[in-house]
């Protein structure tokens, strides 16, 4: 599809720089008008004829349309609101909807559909009052029941979403309803089936009824055309203070119940999304490209200007098209770094800026060595982060100890501890239980990474570095790409591999007890600390928002102090942007193109655009 996609943008080119000709006036030639006038000469009128010249009225021209033209890579998988899970699934879906909250440029969660919140006392039931008179895209009534029915279908056990746990786990009996529906393929006869769908449909029930829209009489609204219906309410199964911030989330988006039921593949069709964001979904051609145009309906800021996704793969193509003036934004691979700062044009339109990920060195606690914590430090302090960043990623990432980035809530900047020093390296080492290579399991260490070109050279270099500052052997081993994941997964590698995560959203929920839970992702590699789960859980319960993010804080510090993970960098949001796109606002939740965290913001200077 690569040729097909070049093909498009070249003709593409071609029909707009038609239509820029088009809208640019030719002057128009003076004309000769003549006219009759009286002319009163001794006691006798007289008619006289004269040619005077008049200009010709000044052509207006026509304003050169805005459209902000980006790469996207990738074409998406699934655009269900419900069902979507990557970046570049999401870039599409939050142009199109909006959920009851949103992100700011700070990343501060403020109102979006809904124009307020309230908890109760204990955070245990939370109500969202929407904005009055707010309308979908086609002019059609936005109101509190669209998002009932948006959140029930997400944690729908039927839906089956890879973000329903993100309700799931906190609505009031959604996760008991999702456990009552998984029995009932469990049951072993006909009796105990129905007695098992009986029970699933009474939990169904139950789960229901902690999300409810209400009208201004207090009850359930009726359908989705009453206008007074502005309360959504919604039971939580335990104090959740940050949940209104969840509900920013593209799994709350209201897509039209509508809709979705006309087609089973709906979301693949750019006529079925009809949302109430600040763009409406214009065109979709299938691995080629989308176009979206600004909502008038939409209820804030209106967007400046139309946007087209493209979908081209290779970063060496989609960096030749930018250089031909095809796209205003496109992806800065590492490949091209070297010669955009070479260039100088190219060097001013990078803009390289603090990203939404963390990756660190997973040291297996299920084996020796790594039982050891001394052994554990041993590597930390080994691991010449700043080479690596630098020779490696081309200096598209940034060094780091301690987890959570720059930018999100519960960054440490303070923190210090194991930082590259080899002397204190071979300190740690030399206190360990395995000082030398000959007390080692097999006389060596593991690195275990997935078999790319890639990733063999960045193993390299890491097994190499390791290798010489702690004076012992390692042994890379690559693993196809499949077996990789699963092995992860089943937390059966000995040795050191690559870990990360990318945040979904700014709280430090997302970042600590999702990951460090001993019975989340890092039981791939078998961390466990009581006492942090215990604080993390108290910390999701605690109302008070300053003595919550003390906790957090204080679990984030005995992670980093336990060497969960060797903290190695974060990620960059690395783009080439065209210098006549104005007010991008830059966030680290910019992961699908620059400034799309806030893209009503973005606008095309068209006195810049080439002649």
């Amino acid at each position: 599809m690569i040729g097909k996609t070049t093909k498009a943008l070249g003709l593409g080119l071609l029909a707009s720089s038609l239509i820029l000709a088009a809208c640019t006036p030719t002057p128009a030639a003076p004309v000769e008008v003549t006219k009759v006038v009286e002319k009163v000469v001794t006691s006798a009128p007289q008619v006289v004829k004269e040619t005077v010249v008049v200009a010709a009225p000044t052509a207006t021209a026509v304003p050169k349309a805005k459209l902000l033209r980006v790469n996207l890579g990738t074409y998406p998988d699934n655009l269900d609101p419900q069902k979507a899970s990557f970046v570049n699934e999401i870039a599409h879906l939050k142009l199109v909807y909006e959920g009851l909250t949103k992100f700011d440029k700070d990343l501060n969660t403020v109102p979006g559909a809904a124009e307020k919140w309230e908890y109760n006392k204990d955070a245990t039931e939370l109500t969202f009052t929407l904005r009055k008179g707010q309308k979908y895209s086609d002019g059609s009534l936005l109101n509190a029941k669209r998002f009932e029915y948006s959140v029930l279908r997400n944690s729908d056990p039927a839906t089956a979403g890879e973000y329903a746990f993100v309700t799931t786990e906190y609505i009031a009996g959604a996760q008991a309803w999702n456990d009552a529906v998984a029995a009932v393929a469990d049951a072993k006869d006909d009796a105990a089936k129905k007695a098992a769908k009986d029970a699933a449909a009474k939990a169904a029930e139950l789960a229901k009824a902690s999300v409810q829209a209400l009208g201004a009489d207090g009850k359930p609204c009726k359908d989705y055309k009453q206008e007074d219906c502005l309360t959504l309410k919604i039971k939580l199964g335990q104090p959740t203070p940050f949940f209104h911030t969840i509900m920013a989330l593209w799994v709350a988006y209201p897509a039209k119940q509508e809709n979705i039921e006309a087609n089973e593949s709906w979301f693949i069709s750019s006529k079925f999304h009809t949302g109430n964001g600040p763009y409406l979904w214009k065109s979709l051609e299938p691995q080629v490209k989308s176009r979206f145009e600004p909502n008038a309906n939409y209820y804030g800021d209106k967007a400046k200007t139309a946007i087209e996704f493209s979908y081209i793969t290779d970063s060496a193509i989609a960096f030749n098209a930018y250089k031909a003036n095809e796209f205003d934004v496109v992806a800065l691979a590492a490949e091209d770094l070297k010669t955009v700062k070479a260039d100088a044009d190219l060097s001013k339109q990078a803009l390289i800026y603090p990203g939404s990920c963390t990756s660190g060195l997973a040291l297996n606690q299920k084996f020796e060595p790594y039982t050891d914590k001394n052994f554990r430090m041993a590597v930390a302090q080994a691991f010449d982060r700043k080479s690596y960043t630098e020779n490696i990623l081309a200096g598209l990432a940034a060094p780091t100890l301690t987890w959570i980035p720059p930018g999100y809530p519960g960054f440490d900047k303070a923190e210090n501890r194991y930082a590259f020093n080899v002397d204190e390296a071979k300190k740690a080492l030399a206190a360990s239980k395995y000082p030398t290579a000959d007390k080692l399991p097999g006389g060596k260490l593991k690195y275990f990474a997935s078999n790319t070109a890639r990733n063999k050279t960045r193993g390299e270099f890491i097994v190499q570095m390791l290798s010489k500052n702690l004076g012992v052997p390692i042994e890379m081993t690559l693993v196809e790409p499949t077996e990789y994941t699963a092995r992860q997964k089943k937390g059966d590698m000995d040795g050191l591999f690559i870990q990360g995560w990318c945040a979904d959203f700014p709280h430090q929920t997302n970042w600590l007890p999702t990951y460090w839970n001993s019975k989340s992702f890092a039981s791939r590699w078998n961390y466990k600390n009581d006492a942090v789960d215990k604080l993390m859980s108290e910390a999701d319960q605690t109302v008070d928002t300053a003595k919550a993010a003390q906790m957090y804080a204080d679990a984030q510090k005995t992670i980093v102090g336990d060497v969960g993970m060797v903290m190695l960098y974060n990620s960059t949001n690395s783009y080439l942007v065209k210098p006549w796109v104005k007010g991008i606002v830059q966030t680290p939740q910019d992961s699908g193109w620059a400034g799309d965290t806030v893209p009503t913001s973005v606008d095309i200077d068209t006195a810049a655009l080439p002649k």
